[in-house]
């Protein structure tokens, strides 16, 4: 999940969208006729009143279980989400391959050493190498301090960044919290250290720690590298101010060959433009520690639910509306880049996009990358969302993580903002489960995706999807 950068991916994508098209747009004003407004009302209701959301989410999460890139789970979540979509009703299925290297988690375990000896809860963060290291703890308080460590002044040593993430309605902490992850290691390396630990990227106080993918520098032989859980983290802390500590780090996993998944798609057929597409989603990997309930089971399970809802329409919208349970979205948005390359020759079919990865919280807000000549249909789509309690946030946030490529190819987009001030308390966790989600919250998030994407698919006009350019920040 990297709902985060939306912020900073947000203003160039949205400057990008008023560009390209909205010339020979200007003509025309998009609207959305009344009776498929009146009829999003009462879909809006039947949403809210429904479970299905909730019970998807918790057939993936129950009958599955922890979904890791690659994995024997994985090919088993494919399965699994082609055939619920049958089950559903869907017009059409089908998948389209995606592949990638593989990382693979066995074994991990740390403890420190001499007079104060006693084991430390960790996870290897995605690919990292295997291995054993043990050496002096150097602490830093966040990854300038480590970036700014002289070359070869960690040589036989461990670096330990010790950065707090601060908790936010909208997962802003997430972004300096991802670079210690992204970028320690590396800045580790060129201290000289042999190992890596950082404070996980979370906001919980639970003893458990949060996994997540790290990358490491080209030219740069990687170490095994960890994130500690935050009462370790604080342990090691009071450790270290006591005097010199040692730390052993012993960790199984590792990269293994290339592996092949697939974007699962469902699609609800248009009654009078079906070749054209509103998009939705979310990722079907997770992470191996929980049953990936809220990162992503959730996403899949509630825009599964909308579009069936959508289905069940007495007016079906003009254009179909197709689900994407995206793969391999953790270690590197595959599946979302392999969508946009194998769509791209098609962007202004895809009427605009929205991906659910930010759990299952309540969606307080919505904004899009619509132009001008769109703002009057997006309005009236805010308008439908805010007897849900969404607030309409114009020019605000950005698309989500598996719709970003495409986005940045001229997608469309839109941002229906879920409320995670408590995401980051399991994100990434073993405690990623089912009883996060609450099935009344799941609801409203179904309704909201419901009402957007029927709207949106049944617009007199387009939302601005052009062929162009966008370069959006470095992660």
């Amino acid at each position: 999940m990297r709902a985060p950068l939306w912020a900073a991916m947000a203003a160039v994508l949205f400057a990008g969208s008023i560009l390209a098209g909205d010339v020979a747009a200007a003509q025309r004003e998009t609207r959305i006729p009344q009776a498929a407004v009146d009829a999003a009302g009462e879909l809006r209701e039947r949403a809210l009143a429904s479970d299905l959301g909730f019970k998807i989410t918790e057939s993936l999460t129950t009958e599955v279980g922890p979904r890791l890139a690659g994995s024997e789970a994985d090919a088993r979540a494919v399965a699994w989400a082609q055939a619920k979509f049958r089950e559903l009703g869907f017009d059409k299925v089908w998948t389209e391959p995606v592949t990638f290297p593989k990382w693979q988690r066995r074994s991990e375990h740390a403890e420190v050493l001499g007079a104060s000896a006693q084991p430390l809860r960790l996870a290897a963060l995605g690919g990292s190498p295997g291995g054993t290291v043990e050496g002096e703890v150097v602490r830093f308080a966040d990854l300038a301090a480590l970036e700014a460590a002289p070359a070869g002044s960690l040589a036989g040593k461990i670096a330990f960044i010790d950065f707090a993430m601060p908790r936010a309605k909208d997962g802003a902490g997430y972004g300096p919290g991802g670079r210690v992850r992204s970028r320690g290691p590396s800045a580790a390396i060129r201290a000289g250290a042999s190992g890596f630990l950082m404070r996980s990227a979370g906001t919980d106080s639970h003893r458990m720690p949060h996994t997540g993918i790290t990358r490491f520098d080209e030219g740069l032989k990687p170490i095994p590298s960890a994130a500690l859980s935050a009462p370790d983290a604080d342990q090691l802390t009071r450790l270290a101010a006591r005097g010199a500590t040692r730390v052993r780090v012993a960790l199984d996993c590792g990269w293994d060959g290339q592996a092949t998944s697939y974007n699962v798609i469902g699609e609800i057929r248009g009654k009078s433009k079906p070749e054209e597409v509103v998009v939705i989603g979310g990722h079907l990997d997770s992470w191996d520690q929980g049953t990936g309930a809220i990162d992503d089971a959730a996403g899949v399970g509630l825009t599964m639910a909308a579009a069936k809802l959508i289905g069940q329409s007495k007016l079906r919208p003009a254009r179909s509306v197709r689900v994407v349970a995206f793969a391999n979205e953790e270690q590197g948005l595959y599946g979302g880049k392999a969508y946009a390359d194998k769509h791209v020759a098609d962007v202004r079919k895809h009427q605009i996009g929205a991906e659910s990865d930010f759990g299952a919280g309540r969606i307080y807000a919505y904004s899009s990358s619509a132009p001008q000549y769109a703002q009057a249909a997006d309005k009236q789509i805010a308008d439908a969302l805010a007897p849900l309690g969404i607030e309409h946030t114009p020019g605000k946030g950005g698309p989500g993580p598996d719709i970003g490529p495409f986005a940045a190819k001229g997608l469309a987009w839109a941002r229906l903002a879920q409320d995670g001030t408590d995401y980051f308390d399991y994100h990434h966790t073993p405690d990623d489960t089912l009883d996060k989600i609450d099935p009344k919250a799941l609801a409203q998030n179904v309704a909201a995706y419901a009402v957007f994407a029927y709207l949106a698919a049944s617009a007199d006009g387009d939302f601005g999807s052009a062929p162009k350019q966008v370069s959006p920040p470095e992660e």
